[in-house]
This record gives structure tokens, sequence and C-alpha cells, in this order.
């Protein structure tokens, strides 16, 4: 989650934030394109400060499928996190859109404290 300094994004955060959490599928979908990758050029688009697409080898949801990468278990849909930081009203502002793009999934939100949130720097070798 670091800003690009060419991002609208500000350049601080305070120190008490939130985290959204979203869990779905790499299949999910929203129009023509992966529905993570919508959700995080939405956040971008938005100007929140920094999102983080994980994907993961192995896990379960509501209905308690398994979706894993085992070779022998195959999935087409593995499980996909995706992680938004930003004031709690800008995440905030941001749920009904969020909630307009998915059809399933499950979303939490968390306080967290935010260390530091700075632009990676040049270092002389």
């Amino acid at each position: 989650m670091t800003p690009d300094s060419s991002d609208s994004a500000s350049d601080s955060l305070p120190s008490g934030a939130t985290l959204l959490r979203i869990f779905i599928g790499d299949a999910d979908r929203h129009g023509h394109q992966p529905l993570y990758e919508a959700i995080v050029l939405k956040a971008r688009e938005l100007h929140l400060a920094g999102a983080t697409v994980l994907k993961s080898p192995m896990g379960f949801g509501r209905h308690s499928r398994l979706h894993t990468a085992k070779i022998l278990q195959l999935s087409t849909d593995l499980p996909i996190v995706i992680e938004i930081v930003d004031e709690p009203q800008k995440i905030e502002a941001f749920l009904p859109v969020l909630d307009e793009m998915m059809d399933g999934g499950l979303v939490t939100m968390e306080k967290v404290q935010v260390i530091h949130y700075r632009p990676h720097t040049e270092r002389k070798a």
C-alpha cells in the first residue's frame, strides 16, 4: 500500500484509520473485468489512500466448499482478499459504491493504527 507520487491521494493518514477487507473469488466479475480489479481501480479513482489484492492458495466460505490451488483439486475460483486503508469517513463513503459492485462475498471493517504512510525513497547503492 505504497502511495505513488503521481496519485491524488493525501500524503498522510491519521493514526486512527479504517481497514476495509473484502473477501471474494478470483472468478467474480464486474462487467467485463475481474471484480478485484474493478474494486481497486474504483478505490483509486475515488482517491482512497491505498489498496492491496492478496491471492490465496486455499480457503472456504459460507457453503464450506473448499477452493484450492492443489493440482488434484483444481479450483477455478481461488480466494481473493482486497485490503483498503483510509480515513473512516472515506471508507464509509466507499461502502455504497462497493455494494453496487458486489453480488456476493464478505466485507469487514476494523480500526487500525497507521504507523507510517510514506513513499519509497531513492536509496544510494
